[in-house]
This record gives C-alpha cells, sequence and structure tokens, in this order.
C-alpha cells in the first residue's frame, strides 16, 4: 500500500526552522517593492508654471522660452484646469498654413490670439496618488509629454517625461544594483 505523500515527511522535517530566516520578508517587501514608494505625488514637480486662458498667446510663449518648459496648463480664474498649451500647440499655430493665408501679418496677429484659441482641451489628468506605473502607461499610449497632477479640480503638480525617466533611474538604481534577489523574488 503506497503511503500517503503527506506522511512521507516526518515531523521534523515539518516542523525545523527556515533554512532562511528573513526570506519571507524579503519576499513580502519584493513583491510590493517598488509600488509603496512609486506614487505620482513623490515624483511630480510642484508648483507647476500655469497660465490664465485669456492670457496672450505670445506671453505663454515668452513664458515656455524664459522657464524652459514645454507643457503649460491652462487655468481659469477659478485656477480651475481646464486646458494645456504645449510647444508643438504654439509651432501649429505659427506655421499652419490656412493662418498664414488667413492672417498675412502673422506676427502681429500671435499678439492677439488667445492662449484660450490654442490650447488643448480635455486634458488626460493624473491624480496624486496614482502609481507612476499607471502614469507612465498613460502617456506611453496616448503619446503625450505631460500630465497635469490635479487634487479634486486644483493642479498640485505636473508629471513629466523627465520625472518618469528619473523614478526609472531611481528604481534601478536602488533595486537592481543595491538587491538584485528582490527581482528574482518577485519574478519566479
Amino acid at each position: 500500500m503506497p503511503r500517503h505523500p503527506k506522511r512521507s515527511i516526518t515531523r521534523e522535517i515539518r516542523t525545523r526552522r527556515p533554512l532562511h530566516p528573513g526570506r519571507d520578508a524579503d519576499e513580502l517587501e519584493a513583491l510590493t517593492w517598488p509600488e509603496s514608494t512609486m506614487r505620482v505625488k513623490n515624483w511630480m514637480t510642484r508648483g507647476a508654471a500655469t497660465i490664465h486662458s485669456d492670457a496672450l498667446a505670445r506671453g505663454a510663449a515668452d513664458m515656455m522660452k524664459t522657464r524652459r518648459l514645454r507643457h503649460l496648463p491652462v487655468v481659469d480664474h477659478g485656477n480651475r484646469l481646464v486646458g494645456i498649451v504645449t510647444d508643438r500647440d504654439l509651432r501649429q499655430v505659427t506655421f499652419a498654413p490656412a493662418l498664414q493665408r488667413r492672417l498675412p501679418n502673422l506676427p502681429e496677429a500671435l499678439k492677439t490670439l488667445t492662449v484660450g484659441e490654442i490650447m488643448t482641451r480635455g486634458v488626460v489628468t493624473v491624480r496624486p496618488s496614482a502609481e507612476i506605473r499607471e502614469a507612465a502607461r498613460l502617456m506611453h499610449e496616448r503619446k503625450i509629454g505631460a500630465l497635469p497632477v490635479v487634487d479634486g479640480d486644483r493642479i498640485a503638480g505636473i508629471l513629466t517625461e523627465s520625472d518618469v525617466l528619473r523614478a526609472l533611474q531611481s528604481v534601478l538604481t536602488e533595486g537592481v544594483l543595491a538587491k538584485p534577489h528582490r527581482w528574482a523574488l518577485a519574478y519566479r
């Protein structure tokens, strides 16, 4: 008669202490790392520069040039997010053939266009408590370079491609180089 598989392991072997004490804690850390520290609020740029929708497009271009920005969230007079202006939006307005035909004196026309006329509406946003992995997925799928971070309807900051790359660099430096076993435990 074959022995029961559980009975083939003696009581002494079943109750002995683990060979690698603390390994359970390492495995748990590997499964939750880096999600516990990889929240948007930890990596976003706080105090994002904003502009009002009724400001002139020329002013937005000057602000972006002097501050070296590529994305500028647009707010209304209640400081609620209503859109975003990117360097691409400004280039499209400048080089749009339809606008050049309609307005023969383009530099003068740019002085009259408002940010509200050229901004992108329906902005994709993210909450501060969101995982950075989700934010990076959104940016990749939608092919956008920045996500305004909103808390309620107010801007808390902005998450740019540079911020996501900084987070990735941190993960690679802290995780792979400092504790390479984290990856092995999490993905076996």
